[in-house]
């Protein structure tokens, strides 16, 4: 089976083609647009998208050397994301189906990233636990096995990906927070600042990161923007270190309560390269296997979707033409 995915949740517009659950090409637009804002604008996003949609899909058909004709499905994100830009890549996703004569599905974007790491071999097995990480949504998920998971838990405010974002704001450091964070803090000392670490109590897997981001806004109310690159360096690295820990540490006492062999992170967030060293050490402490993304899987793509879609049409699941954008929709 040959499925086209359209990935427009926020700010990338994606498409792929996946064949028989192989990556023959995954396009991504990211929208510089937004650079400016300091966030995503969401009117501006969905303008985007509809400037770009049918190029990014052209492109992705031209690259896996395939024509519209050679596709048996078509898969697009239905939720959870914006509104407004979940609706350019849904309608447009539908539409081709209907137009083409061939089956459509809708695909929750947690999914795509719940899945992402089984785009390339070697994969993890099941069960195993995902840690999903990004601009929305920091989740824990046990996955026993395909389309049967559980949430143990995910977060009651900011994401860990939002406090990234939230914290390069309030250091004048641009949009987006976490690429920048992560490279200023390579030069930094995690422990030149202790910033609080909120784990809600033993028992919980729920993720709290509106504290952090209101402890550095106190920082700098009280002591100013360092004036140094070292300062502003040991800044950055001790704010990471109190997200990773959080991460670091409800992953691992999750995975030893599930009694999974394999941990897979995923989503934008998964790209920092101190939660991937430190998840690598104490997996290989505890004798966890751990799967990464690669990066071009990290950010929303539409490879992740395609490949779920693959999957459930291939399991006969299919969506109405009438499935609507849902902006909330949960992992369930």
């Amino acid at each position: 089976m040959t499925i086209l995915g359209i990935e427009s949740s926020c700010d990338e517009t994606s498409a792929a083609v996946v064949k028989d659950g192989n990556v023959l090409s995954n396009v991504i637009s990211s929208q510089l647009v937004h650079k400016r804002y300091g966030g995503v604008v969401p009117e501006l996003a969905s303008r985007a998208h509809q400037r770009l949609i049918l190029e990014v899909v052209g492109e992705a058909l031209g690259q896996a050397n395939s024509a519209r004709e050679d596709l048996d499905g078509i898969a697009a994100t239905y939720g959870p994301g914006l509104i407004g830009a979940l609706l350019v890549g849904l309608n447009f996703g539908k539409a081709m189906a209907y137009g083409l004569g061939i089956p459509f599905v809708g695909v929750n974007h947690m999914e795509g990233h719940l899945y992402s790491n089984m785009l390339r071999q070697p994969a993890h097995g099941f069960p195993f636990l995902a840690l999903i990480v990004s601009g929305g949504h920091t989740m824990l998920v046990h996955v026993i096995e395909r389309f049967s998971h559980h949430v143990l838990g995910e977060t009651r405010d900011d994401a860990s990906g939002e406090a990234f974002d939230k914290v390069a704001k309030m250091l004048k450091l641009g949009y987006p927070g976490g690429p920048v964070i992560d490279s200023m803090a390579r030069k930094g000392n995690p422990e030149a600042i202790r910033f609080p670490r909120s784990f809600l109590g033993d028992e919980s897997f729920d993720f709290s990161f509106s504290g952090i981001k209101t402890a550095v806004l106190y920082h700098v109310r009280d002591h100013g923007l360092p004036s140094t690159e070292q300062g502003m360096a040991d800044l950055c690295a001790s704010f990471q270190e109190a997200i990773v820990d959080v991460l670091v540490g409800k992953t691992i006492r999750a995975a030893r309560q599930c009694r999974v062999e394999d941990i897979s992170v995923a989503g934008g967030v998964s790209a920092n390269s101190r939660l991937r060293s430190r998840l690598e050490v104490e997996c290989k402490k505890h004798g966890f296997r751990l799967f990464t993304p690669p990066l071009e899987y990290c950010m929303d793509n539409g490879a992740m979707i395609a490949y779920v879609g693959w999957m459930k049409l291939g399991q006969g699941i299919r969506s109405p033409l009438s499935l609507p954008a849902v902006a909330a929709l949960e992992l369930l």
